[in-house]
């Protein structure tokens, strides 16, 4: 049973060490499939700032790890036989509730909604992470390219 558990909570490391694996939303930086590509570069000015969350999607990993170590702990301390099973399964599925709703929490990141009036007179609206700030007024680049937009100094 203890080498189990182990397994599982080596595994939920994992997990949320991979989830973080995700393309950048920065301004500043950029993956290796990014790197050594063109980017078209339109210039203009902020006009508006807002914060925002950015909230990845569940990935499942928090569910299923935390439904298997509820489970394991529920089914392994109450009841014999029946009610170990019964516990396991209310266990699990409280784990997986309760694990999820880490996951939410462990991936949210603070972001910036940015409006950029463009000199071609367009109005744009980047998302991205809040790694650099910015005020309207302030003069700026908006990088498009690559399935990706970023507004950057």
């Amino acid at each position: 049973m203890r080498y189990l558990a182990g397994t599982l909570l080596g595994s939920l490391i994992a997990s949320i060490a991979l989830s973080g694996c995700e393309a950048p939303t920065s301004g500043s930086t950029f993956t290796p499939a990014q790197a050594q590509q063109v980017f078209v570069v339109e210039v203009g000015v902020v006009e508006t700032v807002r914060p925002v969350t950015i909230q990845p999607g569940p990935t499942g990993v928090g569910a299923v790890a935390g439904g298997a170590l509820g489970g394991i702990a529920a089914g392994s301390t109450i009841g014999r036989g029946s009610g170990s099973v019964a516990a396991g399964i209310g266990g699990a599925v409280l784990g997986g509730v309760a694990g999820n709703a880490v996951e939410q929490r462990a991936t949210q990141r603070a972001g910036l909604e940015i409006g950029v009036r463009l000199d071609s007179g367009q109005l744009m609206s980047v998302v991205q992470d809040a790694d650099q700030q910015f005020v309207p007024g302030d003069r700026v680049r908006v990088l498009l390219g690559n399935n990706s937009v970023r507004v950057t100094r």
